[in-house]
């Protein structure tokens, strides 16, 4: 791993550890991931949140009231766990740390999960999966680790089929398009 993305690591450990201690005191560490994985989202679907938080044309100033703006009109604010991650944008953003957000969330994702006693799986598929689907994995996954585990999924049609599961270190991927990839390389040695 790099210098520089080791260390942008570090700093988002911290943002994330500071935020999940005041959320886990405050007995709302679900509520604060479900808003803060809601924040990512929004940003993610959005070109003009995606360039204010990733653009360093933006001065923190800048940043921090466009996302108090952008909270107070997504209505944040009104229980203590949206009050926490609209404050805690607001650093962020006057930090000059919005372009971690991704890094945050996910660390904030791997905190609580291990606050659960859960274990983290990002699961890619081609197409979304049913809720029995997810239901049939998570139990699996369990019987593999051992631990409860949590899944973040995200859809890829590149792979055409199959999954591809991430859980911790180990990577298991049983997509049609890695399947394909190797057929060919097996048929270029024959031929």
């Amino acid at each position: 791993m790099s210098k520089s993305s080791s260390l942008t690591s570090a700093v988002a450990e911290r943002y994330a550890t500071s935020l999940f201690d005041l959320a886990h005191e405050s007995k709302c560490v679900d509520a604060v991931e479900k808003e803060l994985s809601s924040c990512l989202s929004s940003i993610e679907s959005n070109s003009d949140l995606k360039r204010l938080v990733f653009s360093p044309v933006f001065s923190s100033v800048e940043q921090e009231k466009a996302v108090a703006a952008l909270c107070k009109e997504a209505g944040m604010g009104k229980n203590t766990a949206s009050r926490y991650v609209a404050n805690f944008l607001c650093v962020v953003a006057s930090n000059r740390r919005l372009f971690l957000l991704p890094a945050i969330v996910s660390a904030f994702r791997g905190l609580a999960a291990k606050f659960r006693g859960e274990i983290s799986a990002e699961v890619v598929s081609a197409q979304k999966l049913t809720s029995a689907q997810e239901k049939e994995l998570k139990a699996t996954l369990k019987a593999v680790a051992g631990k409860d585990v949590s899944l973040r999924t995200t859809v890829n049609p590149d792979i055409l089929g199959g999954l591809i599961v991430r859980l911790g270190s180990r990577q298991i991927d049983t997509s049609l398009s890695s399947k394909l990839s190797s057929l060919k390389l097996a048929l270029k040695e024959v031929g």
